[in-house]
């Protein structure tokens, strides 16, 4: 007895939104279903399993063993594809899927990745610059507050007046450069001028034989002038090189690092001003996270403070044992 063929094509389930077989279609559904299945079996004998992918359902229809009266089949299985729009919504969910040969769908996880462990660039140069803003705010606010008379201020006397000290004497080598550097050029035009001048009275006497013994004098004279004069220029510039050095090289350095030592201690009196201001305030529990955050902030601008202070001390220190 011939039987019906089941069809080829897998009958399409329409699914909704939300990955759920649509009411609507339940009886064709059905319908297609029995055409695809194997003469003899029957629906009441069947049972449908789904595999979620993420809210999106692929009918996997099993089939038990065939209890009828007629002979007994073997069981058999039919596999329904979902419908293109479900095959979408299952191609956008970033799973691999596996058929195997056995006919059930499995679920591949794909690599997973934390969003929170990536750094945003962006970010990190937007947080410095609200750092630098604040931090660039306090300071103002601490260098107007002693300017107007309204804020403290830390103060080492001994160290402020070794710094004035050194303040001072960079301005009188500052002149004093000045003086050797405009000696230097007129000393090089002297010795210039008697150099030319020795030539002068060495032709004169070669051509006047009445006065030859008076213009050779006159030559040596000069060209001995000017053989001392560059040997006096030869010390001033060696002066003016040692000076220059001093002054533009080693105080001008010590300076930078007194620079560095004022900055340092405008932070360390703003924050310092900030954390006193916080502990006059009530504590409560919005107020405490500041007041201990505030704490860790100037103690590091305190330890900042106290290393630029001993770095000035020892290098104006190595001034002094070397200022001969």
């Amino acid at each position: 007895m011939a039987q019906e063929s089941p069809k080829n094509s897998a009958a399409e389930i329409p699914v909704t939104s939300n990955g759920q077989l649509e009411d609507s279609h339940e009886h064709s559904f059905n319908r297609d279903l029995k055409r695809s299945l194997p003469v003899g079996l029957g629906l009441s004998e069947t049972k449908i399993t789904s595999h979620g992918f993420d809210g999106a359902k692929e009918g996997v229809v099993e089939a038990g063993q065939f209890s009828s009266k007629g002979p007994p089949a073997s069981p058999k299985s039919s596999v329904i594809s979902p419908s293109s729009a479900a095959a979408s919504r299952l191609a956008g969910q970033g799973c691999d899927l596996i058929i195997p040969t056995g006919g059930r769908a499995q679920q591949k996880s794909g690599p997973v990745v934390l969003a929170d462990e990536v750094k945003n660039p962006a970010m990190e140069k937007l947080e410095l610059v609200r750092k630098w803003s604040l931090n660039t705010y306090k300071c103002t606010r601490q260098i107007i507050s002693e300017k107007l008379g309204r804020g403290s201020r830390t103060v080492d006397l001994e160290l402020e007046a070794q710094i004035d000290i050194l303040r001072d004497n960079k301005k009188k080598y500052e002149n004093i450069l000045r003086l050797a550097q405009t000696l230097s050029t007129q000393l090089f035009q002297m010795v210039h001028t008697q150099r030319q001048l020795g030539e002068a009275f060495a032709d004169l006497s070669l051509k006047s034989l009445e006065l030859h013994e008076e213009f050779g004098y006159n030559a040596d004279t000069q060209k001995l002038l000017a053989k001392n004069g560059e040997t006096l220029l030869g010390a001033i510039n060696f002066f003016i090189a040692s000076v220059n050095t001093l002054v533009n090289k080693t105080i001008e350095d010590t300076l930078l690092t007194v620079k560095q030592y004022e900055s340092a201690r405008i932070e360390y009196d703003a924050y310092r001003t900030d954390l006193e201001e916080l502990n006059l305030g009530p504590r409560d529990a919005n107020t405490l996270p500041k007041i201990e955050q505030s704490q860790q902030l100037f103690q590091v601008h305190k330890e900042k403070y106290d290393k630029m202070r001993n770095d000035v001390s020892i290098k104006l220190k190595f001034l002094e044992e070397n200022k001969v």
